[in-house]
C-alpha cells in the first residue's frame, strides 16, 4: 500500500548554507536576533487572544474573581509555552514533533467543561474540570500512538479536505472578532469596530503588496500594530489592564482544589481529546506540508504525546485541555518562516507572560476587531494551503470529487446549520458537531471504502490518492 505523500508538494526547498557549507532545513534554521524576534512576536500577537480565551470563559462561569482569573490566565500561558517548547525542541524520540507547531488550551473543550460546572455543586466546579482533563491527558497518552500507525488512511485527497475545513470553519472566529468580540455587548457589530478591522486588513495588504524582504514577513504585525494605533484616538484601545494586572503571578500547584472525578465528566473530556487529537494530527500534517517537511508515524505520535503530556500537567496549575493552535499554521503558511526556533522563542515568552501578567497585558491591549482583521488574513491562508494540496490529489477522478464533495458539505454543516445535530445523543453530538473532526470522519471512511476495500483492480488515477 503507497504511502501517503506528506512531503513536498511545491518544488525542491532551498535550504540556507551552513557555516559548513552544508545546507539547513528551514524548519531547522536559526535566524538572527533582528529577525527572530518579530516573527516571535508575530505568532504571539496571533495566539494571545486564543489561548486566554478559555480561562476567561470557564472562570466567569465558575463565579471567579479578579485574583483568580489572573491566576487561570497565567496557567494557561504557562502551560502554553512549556508544551510549545517541549513540541519544537522536543526530547530524543519520547515527544516533540519539531515543527513549528504552537501547542495551547483549546476553544474546542469549552462547551464540555461549562456543561461539567452546570452539573457541578458550587466550589466543586473546577475540581471536577481537572479531574476529566487529567483523565483525558492520560487517555491521549494511551492512545496518541495508534494515531500514528493510522497516517496511511490519511492521504493527500483527506488532509486537504481536513485542512481545507480548518481554514473555514475557523473563520467565524476573526468575524466575531472584528464585530468586538463580545457578543453580549448592545456595540456588537458596530460600525466603528467593522472599520478597525477592515483598515487594519487594508494595511496588511498593502504591506503584502508593496513591502520587500522581511517588511513584508511581518505584515501581520506591522498591520496589528498600525491598527492598534489607529485605534487609541478613537477610544476603541483600553489600556486599563496595565493598571490592575499583578507584576507577578506564578501559579500555585492545585490552587483551586484537588481533582475529583466524576465518570460522566471523564466521559465527555475524552470523546473531546480525540477531537482535538484528530484536529492536532490534521494540523501536523498542515504543517508538513506548508514545511516541506514530511510529517510520518513517529512525528505525530511524539507530536500527541506532548498534547497528552500538557493536558496531563495543566490541571495540576490549573489549564485545560491542549492541542494545536491552527491560527500559528497561518502564520507560518503566510509569512513562509519557518524556523521551529521562532516558535520555540514565542513558547518561552509565554512563559514570561504567564509569570509576570503585567507583561501579558501588554500584548492583549492589541484590539479584538484588528485580531479580527488579521485573523481573516491568517483563516483564510489555511484554506488556501488545504485547496492547494486538494489540487494535488487526483481530482480528475470521479471518486475523489465525490469523496471530497461529501466529506467538506459533513464540515460545514455544523457551521451552517449549528442545531442540526440536536437531537443527537451527547457524544455524537461532540463528535459531529465540530466541523473539521466530522469532515475528516467522513474522509478517512470514504476514502476506506473508494481505495482500501477491493481496490486492485483501480486504475491508476484513482488509487494516486493512497
Amino acid at each position: 500500500m503507497a504511502q501517503p505523500a506528506t512531503g513536498p508538494a511545491k518544488g525542491p526547498c532551498k535550504a540556507p548554507p551552513t557555516a559548513a557549507g552544508t545546507a539547513v532545513h528551514p524548519v531547522d534554521e536559526k535566524l538572527p536576533t533582528s529577525r527572530l524576534v518579530p516573527a516571535a512576536l508575530q505568532h504571539i500577537a496571533a495566539m494571545y487572544a486564543g489561548v486566554v480565551t478559555p480561562p476567561l470563559i470557564i472562570g466567569q462561569a465558575v463565579g471567579l474573581d479578579a485574583a483568580g482569573m489572573t491566576r487561570l490566565i497565567a496557567a494557561s500561558l504557562l502551560i502554553a509555552g512549556l508544551a510549545t517548547l517541549l513540541q519544537t525542541l522536543g526530547a530524543g524520540r519520547f515527544a516533540g514533533n519539531r515543527l513549528p507547531f504552537v501547542n495551547a488550551a483549546s476553544s474546542a473543550g469549552i462547551a464540555p467543561m461549562l456543561a461539567i460546572a452546570e452539573t457541578s455543586a458550587p466550589g466543586h466546579q473546577l475540581p471536577a474540570i481537572y479531574g476529566a482533563v487529567l483523565v483525558a491527558g492520560f487517555f491521549c497518552l494511551v492512545v496518541g500512538p495508534f494515531f500514528g500507525r493510522l497516517l496511511r488512511f490519511f492521504p493527500p485527497l483527506v488532509t486537504g479536505v481536513v485542512i481545507t475545513l480548518i481554514g473555514v470553519t475557523l473563520m467565524p472566529v476573526p468575524v466575531g472578532w472584528a464585530q468586538g468580540g463580545d457578543a453580549t455587548a448592545d456595540d456588537f457589530g458596530a460600525m466603528k469596530y467593522l472599520a478597525l478591522a477592515a483598515f487594519t486588513l487594508v494595511v496588511i495588504l498593502l504591506i503584502q503588496r508593496f513591502g520587500r524582504g522581511f517588511v513584508k514577513q511581518v505584515a501581520l504585525l506591522a498591520g496589528m500594530f498600525i491598527g492598534t494605533l489607529a485605534a487609541i484616538p478613537f477610544g476603541l484601545a483600553d489600556f486599563s489592564a496595565l493598571g490592575s494586572a499583578p507584576v507577578a503571578a506564578l501559579p500555585t500547584p492545585f490552587a483551586f482544589g484537588p481533582p475529583e472525578f466524576q465518570p460522566a465528566a471523564i466521559l465527555s473530556l475524552c470523546i473531546v481529546m480525540l477531537v482535538l487529537m484528530t484536529e492536532s494530527s490534521a494540523g501536523m500534517l498542515a504543517l508538513g506540508e506548508i514545511c516541506d517537511r514530511r510529517t510520518d508515524g513517529p512525528t505525530i505520535t511524539r507530536g500527541l504525546r506532548t498534547d497528552g503530556i500538557a493536558t496531563l500537567l495543566g490541571p495540576v496549575f490549573g489549564g485545560f485541555p491542549t492541542s494545536a493552535f491552527a491560527q500559528n499554521v497561518g502564520v507560518v503558511s503566510l509569512t513562509r518562516v519557518r524556523s521551529r526556533y521562532v516558535v520555540a522563542a514565542a513558547g518561552g515568552a509565554l512563559i514570561v507572560l504567564g509569570a509576570f501578567p503585567v507583561l501579558g497585558a501588554v500584548v492583549s491591549l492589541v484590539p479584538m476587531p484588528v485580531l479580527g482583521g488579521a485573523g481573516i488574513v491568517l483563516f483564510g491562508s489555511i484554506a488556501v494551503s488545504g485547496i492547494r494540496t486538494l489540487s494535488e490529489a487526483g481530482l480528475d477522478d470521479s471518486s475523489n470529487i465525490i469523496l471530497v464533495a461529501v466529506a467538506l458539505g459533513a464540515g460545514i454543516i455544523p457551521l451552517a446549520a449549528p442545531g442540526f445535530y440536536a437531537g443527537f445523543p451527547s457524544w455524537a453530538q461532540t463528535v459531529l458537531g465540530s466541523g473539521i473532526s466530522a469532515g475528516a470522519l467522513v474522509a478517512v471512511l470514504l476514502n476506506l471504502f473508494f481505495h482500501h476495500l477491493g481496490t486492485h483492480s483501480r486504475n491508476a488515477v484513482a488509487l494516486k490518492s493512497s
